[in-house]
């Protein structure tokens, strides 16, 4: 019954891309104030944005609760639809695109850097050697961010894990491995004179985590609670792996990162090389990580070259 609201006649009725844009800002955060943020407008001007939504629709679209806002089933889907026609609006401009250029298609792709460095980087030089005319464009970010972008329509597909605060039933999602994540530390760290470092050696020192709330910032959390040891005091927070490894690379802060990426820069004869993998006896467990797609969207011919070469290497 909520769909039958979705009638073309609501856009006579004024309800206009800003207003669809909001709704499904509120869907992601949660919160009005959030939202507005996200939108570069005034918590003010959002709710305005929100009254007039509700005006035009003739029915509540969402509702507080004790975390914020969650949206109603009229709200719901509005959302839904909403995300559709966004698609379809960057299908448009790529097709259109691809028109006008004469190349061979575009793909926008999301991933967490571990796997964009061991699945990713190889799919990607055989899709542009066979099809030198095809855009590629990558994002690497934590899995929060990125499965964002992915139900926003700015991605074709992710590389990575879906949120606990996201509906896993907006996605699908096949599991093409496990990220081994390691500690690094800058070259002569007092650290590295332990032949194994064990967890309560490690609250002592600074720390350079992923923003709260991501994945492997909890993991890494928990891995602290599981061995009873209190938490790090001096916290720096940021999702750029190139400053976290300058901050390691220039104090005594740990830094948890995926053992691809430690590996790809340690010892690499560069100053960013000077970091070490330290020898610890810390397990940081996170979960399993996966091709995400988003559900009830089909990819498009060039997406599906990449997303089909990704899960060959993932099981070579």
């Amino acid at each position: 019954m909520a769909d039958e609201l979705l009638d073309t006649g609501i856009l006579r009725s004024g309800l206009k891309i800003n207003h669809l844009r909001l709704i499904l800002a509120i869907e992601d955060h949660r919160r009005i104030s959030t939202a507005a943020d996200s939108l570069g407008i005034s918590q003010p001007a959002a709710s305005r944005m929100l009254a007039e939504i509700e005006a035009i629709m003739k029915a509540p679209i969402c509702e507080r609760v004790a975390r914020g806002v969650e949206l109603t089933r009229y709200g719901e889907a509005l959302a839904r639809r909403a995300r559709t026609i966004f698609l379809e609006l960057r299908e448009a401009a790529r097709e259109i695109n691809e028109l006008k250029t004469g190349s061979g298609g575009s793909v926008s792709l999301g991933s967490v850097t571990g796997p964009a460095l061991n699945l990713a980087v190889p799919a990607i030089r055989q899709v542009s050697t066979a099809y030198p005319g095809i855009e590629i464009n990558v994002q690497i970010d934590n899995s929060n961010v990125l499965t964002r972008e992915l139900l926003a329509a700015r991605h074709d597909f992710v590389v990575g894990r879906i949120p606990d605060d996201l509906n896993p039933r907006l996605f699908n999602m096949v599991e093409i491995g496990f990220e081994e994540v390691c500690l690094i530390v800058r070259e002569g760290h007092p650290l590295l004179d332990k032949p194994l470092v064990n967890a309560e050696d490690l609250p002592g020192y600074d720390w350079v985590f992923q923003p709260p709330g991501t994945l492997l910032r909890r993991a890494v959390e928990d891995s602290f609670v599981s061995a009873g040891v209190r938490l790090p005091a001096t916290v720096i927070n940021t999702s750029s792996i190139i400053l976290t490894l300058s901050i390691v690379r220039n104090t005594n802060a740990i830094a948890p990162v995926a053992l691809d990426v430690a590996n790809l820069v340690a010892g690499n004869g560069t100053p960013a090389g000077d970091i070490r993998v330290l020898p610890t006896q810390f397990p940081i467990r996170i979960k399993p990580y996966g091709l995400i797609t988003a559900e009830g969207r089909a990819l498009p011919p060039s997406a599906k070259l990449l997303y089909d070469l990704i899960l060959k290497q993932s099981r070579a």
